[in-house]
Protein backbone atom coordinates (compact mmCIF):
# COMPACT_ATOMS: atom_id res chain seq x y z
CA UNK A 1 0.00 0.00 0.00
CA UNK A 2 1.18 3.31 -1.03
CA UNK A 3 1.55 5.78 1.85
CA UNK A 4 -1.41 7.67 3.01
CA UNK A 5 -1.17 11.40 2.67
CA UNK A 6 -4.10 13.69 4.15
CA UNK A 7 -3.78 15.66 0.76
CA UNK A 8 -1.90 14.02 -2.14
CA UNK A 9 -0.92 17.28 -4.34
CA UNK A 10 2.13 15.01 -5.68
CA UNK A 11 -0.05 12.39 -6.86
CA UNK A 12 -2.72 15.05 -8.39
CA UNK A 13 0.38 16.24 -9.98
CA UNK A 14 1.58 13.32 -12.02
CA UNK A 15 -2.05 13.46 -13.83
CA UNK A 16 -1.97 17.08 -14.94
CA UNK A 17 1.98 17.37 -14.85
CA UNK A 18 2.87 18.15 -18.59
CA UNK A 19 0.12 20.63 -18.96
CA UNK A 20 1.43 22.44 -15.50
CA UNK A 21 5.26 22.02 -16.76
CA UNK A 22 4.46 23.62 -20.43
CA UNK A 23 1.98 26.21 -18.76
CA UNK A 24 4.40 27.97 -16.24
CA UNK A 25 7.12 27.81 -18.82
CA UNK A 26 4.97 29.70 -20.89
CA UNK A 27 4.16 32.51 -18.30
CA UNK A 28 7.85 32.97 -17.35
CA UNK A 29 8.73 33.52 -21.38
CA UNK A 30 6.13 35.90 -21.76
CA UNK A 31 7.42 37.83 -18.32
CA UNK A 32 3.78 38.90 -17.67
CA UNK A 33 3.75 37.85 -14.06
CA UNK A 34 0.94 40.13 -12.82
CA UNK A 35 -2.56 40.81 -13.86
CA UNK A 36 -1.35 38.79 -17.28
CA UNK A 37 -3.63 36.96 -20.18
CA UNK A 38 -3.38 33.74 -17.90
CA UNK A 39 -5.39 36.09 -14.98
CA UNK A 40 -7.64 37.21 -17.04
CA UNK A 41 -8.30 33.98 -18.91
CA UNK A 42 -8.64 32.01 -15.31
CA UNK A 43 -11.32 34.47 -14.52
CA UNK A 44 -13.44 34.63 -17.50
CA UNK A 45 -13.27 30.67 -17.45
CA UNK A 46 -14.31 30.29 -13.78
CA UNK A 47 -17.08 33.07 -14.65
CA UNK A 48 -18.22 30.42 -17.12
CA UNK A 49 -18.04 27.42 -14.55
CA UNK A 50 -19.81 29.05 -11.89
CA UNK A 51 -22.61 30.99 -14.35
CA UNK A 52 -21.64 33.97 -12.51
CA UNK A 53 -21.10 37.43 -13.56
CA UNK A 54 -18.13 38.45 -12.42
CA UNK A 55 -14.80 36.62 -11.17
CA UNK A 56 -12.12 39.08 -9.80
CA UNK A 57 -9.60 37.09 -8.75
CA UNK A 58 -7.01 38.36 -5.70
CA UNK A 59 -3.96 37.09 -3.88
CA UNK A 60 -5.87 34.84 -1.01
CA UNK A 61 -8.73 33.77 0.30
CA UNK A 62 -8.90 35.66 3.59
CA UNK A 63 -7.99 39.04 1.39
CA UNK A 64 -10.85 38.12 -0.95
CA UNK A 65 -13.33 38.37 1.98
CA UNK A 66 -11.98 41.51 3.12
CA UNK A 67 -12.18 42.99 -0.09
CA UNK A 68 -15.98 42.08 -0.10
CA UNK A 69 -16.71 43.17 3.33
CA UNK A 70 -14.92 46.83 2.42
CA UNK A 71 -16.89 46.79 -1.09
CA UNK A 72 -20.17 46.79 0.38
CA UNK A 73 -19.58 49.93 2.72
CA UNK A 74 -19.89 48.26 6.16
CA UNK A 75 -19.01 50.91 8.85
CA UNK A 76 -17.25 50.20 12.12
CA UNK A 77 -19.47 48.87 14.47
CA UNK A 78 -21.49 47.54 12.00
CA UNK A 79 -22.88 43.39 13.10
CA UNK A 80 -22.20 40.55 10.80
CA UNK A 81 -23.25 37.04 11.94
CA UNK A 82 -21.40 34.05 11.13
CA UNK A 83 -20.33 30.78 12.69
CA UNK A 84 -18.70 29.75 15.90
CA UNK A 85 -16.98 26.36 14.49
CA UNK A 86 -15.43 27.70 11.33
CA UNK A 87 -11.31 28.94 10.37
CA UNK A 88 -10.72 32.04 12.20
CA UNK A 89 -10.28 33.74 9.14
CA UNK A 90 -13.70 34.41 8.56
CA UNK A 91 -14.40 36.45 11.95
CA UNK A 92 -10.90 37.73 11.51
CA UNK A 93 -11.31 39.74 8.37
CA UNK A 94 -14.93 41.17 10.28
CA UNK A 95 -12.63 42.17 13.42
CA UNK A 96 -9.62 43.87 11.10
CA UNK A 97 -12.19 45.89 9.53
CA UNK A 98 -13.71 47.34 12.94
CA UNK A 99 -16.66 45.55 12.10
CA UNK A 100 -18.40 43.80 15.01
CA UNK A 101 -18.27 39.67 14.65
CA UNK A 102 -21.52 37.89 16.46
CA UNK A 103 -20.83 34.53 16.62
CA UNK A 104 -23.69 31.87 16.24
CA UNK A 105 -24.04 28.23 16.75
CA UNK A 106 -24.14 25.00 14.02
CA UNK A 107 -26.43 23.02 12.98
CA UNK A 108 -25.59 18.96 14.51
CA UNK A 109 -26.13 17.36 11.30
CA UNK A 110 -24.61 19.32 8.71
CA UNK A 111 -22.19 21.25 10.62
CA UNK A 112 -23.17 25.06 8.96
CA UNK A 113 -24.74 27.86 10.55
CA UNK A 114 -27.86 27.56 12.38
CA UNK A 115 -30.83 29.02 10.55
CA UNK A 116 -32.91 29.81 14.25
CA UNK A 117 -29.09 31.30 15.66
CA UNK A 118 -29.30 33.59 12.49
CA UNK A 119 -32.80 34.98 13.49
CA UNK A 120 -32.51 35.42 16.99
CA UNK A 121 -28.52 37.28 16.58
CA UNK A 122 -30.56 39.76 14.45
CA UNK A 123 -30.10 43.51 15.76
CA UNK A 124 -30.95 46.90 14.31
CA UNK A 125 -26.99 47.08 13.86
CA UNK A 126 -26.54 43.49 11.76
CA UNK A 127 -26.07 44.23 8.31
CA UNK A 128 -24.76 41.40 7.01
CA UNK A 129 -24.28 37.15 7.31
CA UNK A 130 -21.69 35.30 6.18
CA UNK A 131 -22.58 31.53 5.43
CA UNK A 132 -19.54 29.09 5.25
CA UNK A 133 -20.40 26.30 2.82
CA UNK A 134 -18.13 24.12 5.86
CA UNK A 135 -16.22 21.25 4.50
CA UNK A 136 -17.36 21.49 1.13
CA UNK A 137 -21.35 21.49 2.19
CA UNK A 138 -23.65 23.80 0.96
CA UNK A 139 -25.16 25.94 4.24
CA UNK A 140 -29.16 26.47 3.80
CA UNK A 141 -28.87 29.35 1.63
CA UNK A 142 -32.71 29.14 0.77
CA UNK A 143 -33.15 30.46 4.36
CA UNK A 144 -30.90 32.52 4.88
CA UNK A 145 -31.19 34.48 1.69
CA UNK A 146 -35.24 34.83 3.11
CA UNK A 147 -33.49 36.33 6.44
CA UNK A 148 -31.03 38.62 4.41
CA UNK A 149 -34.75 39.56 2.37
CA UNK A 150 -36.64 40.36 5.18
CA UNK A 151 -34.15 42.28 7.33
CA UNK A 152 -32.19 44.16 4.28
CA UNK A 153 -29.35 42.18 5.01
CA UNK A 154 -26.45 41.64 2.86
CA UNK A 155 -25.15 38.28 2.62
CA UNK A 156 -21.79 37.14 1.80
CA UNK A 157 -20.63 33.91 0.84
CA UNK A 158 -17.85 32.19 2.66
CA UNK A 159 -17.01 29.51 -0.27
CA UNK A 160 -13.74 28.74 0.64
CA UNK A 161 -14.35 24.92 1.26
CA UNK A 162 -17.09 24.54 -0.93
CA UNK A 163 -16.02 25.62 -4.63
CA UNK A 164 -17.67 23.16 -7.31
CA UNK A 165 -20.84 22.55 -4.85
CA UNK A 166 -24.33 22.81 -6.22
CA UNK A 167 -27.22 24.35 -4.06
CA UNK A 168 -30.84 22.93 -5.14
CA UNK A 169 -33.43 25.57 -3.89
CA UNK A 170 -37.08 24.82 -3.27
CA UNK A 171 -38.22 25.48 -6.64
CA UNK A 172 -35.42 23.02 -8.16
CA UNK A 173 -32.90 25.69 -9.56
CA UNK A 174 -29.31 24.58 -8.86
CA UNK A 175 -27.00 27.20 -8.34
CA UNK A 176 -23.28 26.93 -8.03
CA UNK A 177 -22.01 27.88 -4.32
CA UNK A 178 -20.70 31.04 -4.24
CA UNK A 179 -22.90 32.60 -7.21
CA UNK A 180 -26.25 33.35 -4.65
CA UNK A 181 -25.54 35.88 -1.86
CA UNK A 182 -24.85 39.11 -2.83
CA UNK A 183 -21.25 38.39 -3.16
CA UNK A 184 -19.07 35.54 -2.31
CA UNK A 185 -15.03 34.93 -1.49
CA UNK A 186 -13.09 31.85 -2.07
CA UNK A 187 -9.50 30.59 -1.77
CA UNK A 188 -7.63 28.44 -3.66
CA UNK A 189 -4.87 27.83 -1.14
CA UNK A 190 -3.07 24.61 -2.73
CA UNK A 191 -4.87 21.96 -0.20
CA UNK A 192 -8.45 23.55 -1.68
CA UNK A 193 -10.75 21.39 -4.01
CA UNK A 194 -9.66 24.23 -6.82
CA UNK A 195 -6.08 24.66 -5.47
CA UNK A 196 -3.14 26.40 -6.76
CA UNK A 197 0.48 25.86 -5.86
CA UNK A 198 0.94 28.99 -3.94
CA UNK A 199 -1.79 31.53 -2.21
CA UNK A 200 -4.55 32.65 -4.48
CA UNK A 201 -8.65 33.48 -3.93
CA UNK A 202 -11.26 35.67 -5.80
CA UNK A 203 -14.36 37.52 -4.93
CA UNK A 204 -17.42 36.42 -7.10
CA UNK A 205 -20.86 38.69 -7.40
CA UNK A 206 -23.35 38.76 -10.10
CA UNK A 207 -23.92 43.08 -8.92
CA UNK A 208 -22.37 45.14 -11.72
CA UNK A 209 -22.04 47.96 -9.46
CA UNK A 210 -20.28 45.85 -6.54
CA UNK A 211 -17.37 44.30 -9.07
CA UNK A 212 -16.29 47.97 -10.02
CA UNK A 213 -15.98 48.56 -6.59
CA UNK A 214 -13.94 45.69 -5.93
CA UNK A 215 -11.57 46.03 -9.09
CA UNK A 216 -10.61 49.18 -7.82
CA UNK A 217 -9.91 47.59 -4.03
CA UNK A 218 -8.02 45.20 -5.44
CA UNK A 219 -5.66 47.39 -6.91
CA UNK A 220 -4.62 49.86 -4.78
CA UNK A 221 -8.18 51.75 -5.34
CA UNK A 222 -7.35 52.58 -9.37
CA UNK A 223 -8.96 51.84 -12.53
CA UNK A 224 -6.59 54.35 -14.44
CA UNK A 225 -3.30 54.33 -13.44
CA UNK A 226 -1.90 56.59 -10.40
CA UNK A 227 -5.82 57.65 -10.21
CA UNK A 228 -6.73 56.78 -6.65
CA UNK A 229 -10.82 56.80 -6.64
CA UNK A 230 -11.20 53.90 -3.59
CA UNK A 231 -9.08 52.81 -0.66
CA UNK A 232 -7.44 49.90 -1.38
CA UNK A 233 -5.57 47.24 -1.05
CA UNK A 234 -2.71 45.36 -2.92
CA UNK A 235 -4.50 41.71 -3.62
CA UNK A 236 -3.37 40.39 -7.29
CA UNK A 237 -3.58 36.29 -8.42
CA UNK A 238 -0.09 36.31 -10.02
CA UNK A 239 0.16 34.89 -13.34
CA UNK A 240 1.90 31.75 -12.18
CA UNK A 241 -0.91 30.70 -10.22
CA UNK A 242 -3.38 31.84 -12.41
CA UNK A 243 -2.02 29.10 -15.62
CA UNK A 244 -2.00 26.60 -12.86
CA UNK A 245 -5.35 27.26 -11.84
CA UNK A 246 -6.26 27.09 -15.96
CA UNK A 247 -4.61 23.62 -16.12
CA UNK A 248 -6.93 22.28 -12.88
CA UNK A 249 -10.43 23.76 -13.82
CA UNK A 250 -11.37 21.46 -16.43
CA UNK A 251 -11.04 18.46 -13.71
CA UNK A 252 -12.52 20.09 -11.12
CA UNK A 253 -16.08 18.11 -11.69
CA UNK A 254 -14.08 14.64 -11.74
CA UNK A 255 -11.96 15.95 -8.64
CA UNK A 256 -15.06 16.32 -6.59
CA UNK A 257 -16.92 13.28 -7.99
CA UNK A 258 -13.26 11.10 -6.72
CA UNK A 259 -13.94 12.96 -3.58
CA UNK A 260 -17.53 11.64 -3.40
CA UNK A 261 -16.67 8.58 -4.37
CA UNK A 262 -13.92 8.22 -1.81
CA UNK A 263 -16.36 9.63 0.64
CA UNK A 264 -19.25 7.22 -0.17
CA UNK A 265 -16.58 3.97 0.72
CA UNK A 266 -15.90 5.95 3.63
CA UNK A 267 -19.56 5.95 4.81
CA UNK A 268 -20.18 2.95 3.73
CA UNK A 269 -17.74 1.15 6.08
CA UNK A 270 -18.25 3.07 9.45
CA UNK A 271 -22.05 3.29 8.66
CA UNK A 272 -23.78 1.33 12.00
CA UNK A 273 -20.67 1.31 14.25
CA UNK A 274 -22.09 2.29 17.50
CA UNK A 275 -19.89 6.13 18.68
CA UNK A 276 -19.36 7.09 14.85
CA UNK A 277 -21.68 9.50 12.93
CA UNK A 278 -21.08 9.77 9.05
CA UNK A 279 -21.33 12.96 7.45
CA UNK A 280 -24.85 13.93 5.78
CA UNK A 281 -26.12 16.18 2.71
CA UNK A 282 -29.07 17.58 3.03
CA UNK A 283 -30.92 14.97 -0.12
CA UNK A 284 -29.94 12.62 2.44
CA UNK A 285 -32.97 10.10 4.21
CA UNK A 286 -29.71 9.61 7.03
CA UNK A 287 -26.23 9.93 7.33
CA UNK A 288 -24.99 8.16 4.01
CA UNK A 289 -24.10 9.85 0.97
CA UNK A 290 -26.83 9.46 -1.62
CA UNK A 291 -25.72 8.79 -5.47
CA UNK A 292 -26.75 11.54 -7.01
CA UNK A 293 -25.41 14.64 -4.45
CA UNK A 294 -24.25 17.31 -5.42
CA UNK A 295 -24.29 19.54 -2.34
CA UNK A 296 -20.95 18.32 -1.00
CA UNK A 297 -17.66 18.37 -2.27
CA UNK A 298 -15.82 16.83 0.58
CA UNK A 299 -13.01 19.23 0.89
CA UNK A 300 -13.20 16.99 4.53
CA UNK A 301 -14.20 14.03 5.15
CA UNK A 302 -15.54 14.84 8.86
CA UNK A 303 -17.05 12.22 11.72
CA UNK A 304 -18.41 12.65 15.20
CA UNK A 305 -17.15 10.32 17.55
CA UNK A 306 -18.92 10.09 20.43
CA UNK A 307 -18.36 6.80 22.78
CA UNK A 308 -14.37 7.00 22.41
CA UNK A 309 -11.22 9.21 23.22
CA UNK A 310 -10.96 11.28 20.01
CA UNK A 311 -7.80 12.79 20.86
CA UNK A 312 -6.46 8.91 21.31
CA UNK A 313 -8.13 8.18 17.92
CA UNK A 314 -5.57 10.83 16.49
CA UNK A 315 -3.08 9.55 18.54
CA UNK A 316 -3.23 6.04 17.36
CA UNK A 317 -4.19 6.83 13.39
CA UNK A 318 -0.73 8.65 13.39
CA UNK A 319 1.24 6.03 14.92
CA UNK A 320 -0.71 3.53 12.15
CA UNK A 321 0.87 6.08 9.45
CA UNK A 322 -2.91 7.39 9.27
CA UNK A 323 -3.18 11.52 9.26
CA UNK A 324 -5.77 13.07 10.59
CA UNK A 325 -7.20 16.60 11.30
CA UNK A 326 -9.26 18.20 13.91
CA UNK A 327 -11.07 20.96 12.12
CA UNK A 328 -11.41 23.04 14.61
CA UNK A 329 -10.24 22.19 18.24
CA UNK A 330 -11.08 25.19 19.73
CA UNK A 331 -14.77 27.23 19.03
CA UNK A 332 -13.98 30.63 17.79
CA UNK A 333 -16.16 32.39 20.73
CA UNK A 334 -13.43 30.70 23.30
CA UNK A 335 -10.37 31.80 21.27
CA UNK A 336 -8.37 34.87 22.83
CA UNK A 337 -8.63 37.35 20.06
CA UNK A 338 -12.32 36.89 19.75
CA UNK A 339 -13.41 36.36 23.51
CA UNK A 340 -16.68 38.64 24.28
CA UNK A 341 -18.46 39.09 27.55
CA UNK A 342 -22.02 39.30 25.23
CA UNK A 343 -21.71 35.83 24.14
CA UNK A 344 -23.16 33.08 26.68
CA UNK A 345 -22.31 29.46 26.64
CA UNK A 346 -25.67 28.17 26.34
CA UNK A 347 -25.80 29.23 23.12
CA UNK A 348 -22.98 27.41 22.16
CA UNK A 349 -23.98 23.83 22.92
CA UNK A 350 -23.69 22.39 19.00
CA UNK A 351 -19.95 24.00 18.44
CA UNK A 352 -18.92 22.96 22.27
CA UNK A 353 -19.70 19.63 21.67
CA UNK A 354 -18.43 18.88 18.13
CA UNK A 355 -14.79 20.53 18.97
CA UNK A 356 -14.35 17.63 21.25
CA UNK A 357 -15.43 15.07 18.97
CA UNK A 358 -14.47 15.49 15.44
CA UNK A 359 -12.31 14.10 13.38
CA UNK A 360 -11.20 14.76 9.66
CA UNK A 361 -9.74 11.61 7.62
CA UNK A 362 -7.57 11.79 4.74
CA UNK A 363 -9.75 13.15 1.77
CA UNK A 364 -7.97 13.80 -1.89
CA UNK A 365 -8.63 12.97 -5.54
CA UNK A 366 -6.31 10.22 -5.33
CA UNK A 367 -7.36 7.95 -2.70
CA UNK A 368 -7.59 4.11 -3.86
CA UNK A 369 -9.47 1.42 -1.76
CA UNK A 370 -6.98 -0.37 -0.27
CA UNK A 371 -5.67 3.03 1.81
CA UNK A 372 -10.00 3.59 2.48
CA UNK A 373 -10.20 -0.10 3.48
CA UNK A 374 -7.29 0.14 5.75
CA UNK A 375 -8.24 3.61 7.26
CA UNK A 376 -11.89 2.83 8.21
CA UNK A 377 -10.96 -0.99 9.66
CA UNK A 378 -7.84 1.11 12.17
CA UNK A 379 -10.86 3.36 13.21
CA UNK A 380 -13.73 0.37 13.56
CA UNK A 381 -10.92 -1.03 15.55
CA UNK A 382 -9.89 1.40 17.96
CA UNK A 383 -13.73 2.39 18.87
CA UNK A 384 -15.09 -1.03 18.88
CA UNK A 385 -12.27 -2.21 21.73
Amino acid sequence: MKKIQMVDLKGQYQHIKEKVNQSVLDVIESTAFVNGPEVHAFQKELEDYLEVKHVIPCANGTDALQIAMMALGLQPGDEVITADFTFAATVEVIALLQLTPVLVDVDPVNFNIDISAIEKAITPKTKAIVPVHLFGLAANMDAIMELAKKHDLYVIEDNAQGIGATYTSKDGTKTKTGAIGHVASTSFFPSKNLGCYGDGGAIFTNDDDLAHTIRGIVNHGMYVRYHHDVVGVNSRLDSIQATILRAKLPHLDSYNTARRNAARKYSEALQGIDGIVTPTGYCDSGNSICETCDCHVFHQYTLRILDADRDALVAHLNEQGIPCGVYYPIPLHLQKAYADSRYNEADFAVTNSLVKEVISLPMHTELDDEQINFITETVINFVSR
